[in-house]
């Protein structure tokens, strides 16, 4: 008979959000410019073919340019329920930016909190596991997997937003979830997470237990960074955890 396996395969909904204030510069230091809100965010299920999708609406029912506070707190309250109904969330830096600026935007820190907490951020992951954070174009890269629209990104987003190029947004938040998933389940059954170097080379981590929560990864011991110039402590992830 064969043994069953040890881990049983999660229901992922994959989650991102794009911002609706401009950040200037390009290293995108955002933190001193928030709150930021939020123009749209996307969420896509394993079993859907298409994301949810939300955004603010006026009251003649188009675009607004952001999320008000009670619909921004309709977007935790409905990933909650997913949540509740057997999801995993599933980000990319989702506890590093993401359900941050999702908790001040809703004023729903706690609930925001819980979610964080048992969420799967792959990029968290690694950045625990290695000491460097992988972008999300480079893990894509290393599966095969398509990327992002061509000279599209968060950066770019709220400019966008503001001229009224919704659809284009949305496309690109609704890429980003898709690229997101398949990235986690497709290394997931691997067992192994790559990505494409600075060098132009591809570096991998093992998954022997596929991929861990936030509350799993912060146990992991920290790795050795001494080779680092200024290497990122796991508080600039984490600090927005214990405010509010």
């Amino acid at each position: 008979m064969k043994a069953a396996s040890s881990t049983m395969k999660r229901k992922y909904v994959a989650f991102d959000i794009e911002t609706a204030k401009e950040v200037p510069g390009d290293d995108f230091n955002w933190k001193p410019h928030r709150p930021l809100g939020i123009c749209c965010a996307a969420a896509l299920p394993d079993v859907a073919k298409q994301p949810i999708i939300w955004h603010g609406k006026t009251p003649d029912g188009k675009p607004a340019p952001r999320l008000s506070r009670s619909e921004a707190r309709q977007l935790v309250d409905d990933l909650t329920r997913m949540v509740a109904d057997g999801y995993t969330l599933l980000t990319w830096n989702g506890l590093g930016f993401d359900l941050d600026i999702l908790a001040e935007e809703a004023d729903a820190h706690q609930e925001c909190k819980t979610l964080a907490m048992n969420h799967v951020d792959m990029m968290f992951h690694v950045f625990c596991d290695r000491g460097f954070p992988v972008a999300l174009e480079k893990a894509a890269q290393a599966q095969g997997i398509p990327g992002k629209p061509p000279g599209m990104s968060g950066i770019l987003a709220p400019k966008l937003w503001a001229q009224g190029r919704y659809q284009d947004v949305i496309g690109y938040v609704s890429q980003d979830v898709r690229i997101t998933l398949q990235i986690a389940v497709k290394c997931e059954d691997r067992r192994r997470f790559g990505w494409v170097t600075r060098r132009g080379t591809t570096s991998s981590i093992e998954l022997p237990r596929g991929w861990l929560t936030v509350e799993e990864a912060m146990r992991l011991p920290g790795p050795d960074t001494s080779w680092m110039t200024s290497p990122i402590p796991r508080r600039e992830f984490t600090r927005w955890l214990a405010t509010g």
